[in-house]
């Protein structure tokens, strides 16, 4: 007997023919699964449909969509035994980039048909699911820039010309990060929390490659000083994330955590999952083994922690005499 699945397909997402699309997937998944299709609607999202398939009782859910369908339909799955399939059709894509799961839908369809199930950590960010990453600072501002007009027509291009046109505004904040031994005072620009990043979200990539199921979180903290210094910032974030190798400038500090606290003077927007939430304060916890999915194959798990040479880096271990240094944590 086939297993059971459901698809839930966003036919607004994507700029080709949506329809046309459909047809391609069902081509390929129905003669595997037993498939339901459900579309998602003003009235009726992708957390909504996920969780009535979660009450259903079936074998897989499949999404079909951007980022923001993924992360609701994944949301409904979290701590549940209910593995979620993703068929990427948005514009950055940034889960199913994360997992190493292609964009072409043939080759999605065949990750959902053969791919291997691998259960991810999740978190709660002030109380709400976190699939991918929250940006305090620069990178909420660039995303609060990327209109759904620039992101339509422009793609993944939007949010690198909404980038550009922030540098030109790179407003330093004074932040505050509490972890449960430790609390850390750093005048940053960008502070990224991240449970899952692909290495286009550069400015999660301090650590070089965002562990997805250690139980904790990696968090990068920049510190640049002027559009030259970011831009050479960026450089760097990107080439970590290409080589594999933690960043080694002094203006970009990096730690894991199980939960952290952080908070801003002046206070900064936050942008969670691409998604824009408020301001400072946030608190996000680790949820272990959180959400199980189908991927190609299982991601990496090496890790290092360093906050060196951060200009102005004020640390207080909890329980033992404060110290201010430049030096590793």
């Amino acid at each position: 007997m086939p297993r059971t699945a459901h698809l839930i397909f966003n036919p607004v997402s994507g700029q080709g023919d949506a329809q046309a699309d459909l047809a391609r997937m069902r081509s390929h998944l129905e003669p595997v699964f037993d498939l339901t299709v459900y579309e998602t609607s003003p009235d009726c999202d992708a957390n909504t449909l996920a969780a009535q398939s979660v009450q259903q009782g079936v074998d897989l859910v499949i999404a079909s969509g951007g980022d923001g369908t993924i992360n609701a339909a994944a949301e409904a799955l979290m701590e549940t035994s209910i593995p979620l399939a993703i068929i990427p059709r948005g514009t950055a894509n940034a889960v199913a980039s994360s997992l190493g799961i292609p964009d072409d839908l043939e080759a999605a369809c065949q990750v959902t048909i053969h791919g291997e199930p691998y259960t991810i950590d999740t978190a709660r960010c002030n109380g709400r699911p976190m699939v991918l990453l929250a940006g305090v600072g620069f990178e909420a501002a660039v995303v609060e820039r990327a209109s759904r007009e620039a992101k339509d027509r422009f793609g993944m291009m939007a949010y690198i010309l909404a980038g550009f046109q922030q540098l030109s505004d790179l407003p330093s904040f004074e932040a505050t990060l509490e972890t449960a031994d430790k609390v850390i005072s750093v005048p940053a620009c960008a502070i990224t929390v991240a449970n899952m990043a692909p290495p286009t979200s550069i400015l999660a990539q301090g650590p070089a490659e965002v562990v997805v199921d250690d139980g904790l979180l990696d968090i990068t903290i920049v510190a640049t000083e002027g559009i030259g210094s970011a831009l050479a910032a960026s450089y760097e974030l990107l080439r970590s994330a290409l080589s594999g190798e933690a960043t080694q400038r002094d203006d970009i500090g990096f730690l894991r955590s199980k939960h952290i606290k952080i908070t801003t003077d002046p206070p900064q927007k936050v942008v969670l999952d691409g998604e824009m939430l408020g301001e400072v304060p946030i608190e996000v916890v680790c949820v272990p083994q959180g959400l199980t999915l189908i991927v190609p194959g299982q991601p990496s798990t090496a890790k290092s922690e360093d906050i060196e040479g951060l200009p102005g880096v004020a640390v207080n271990f909890k329980n033992q005499p404060r110290r201010s240094e430049h030096g590793p944590i």
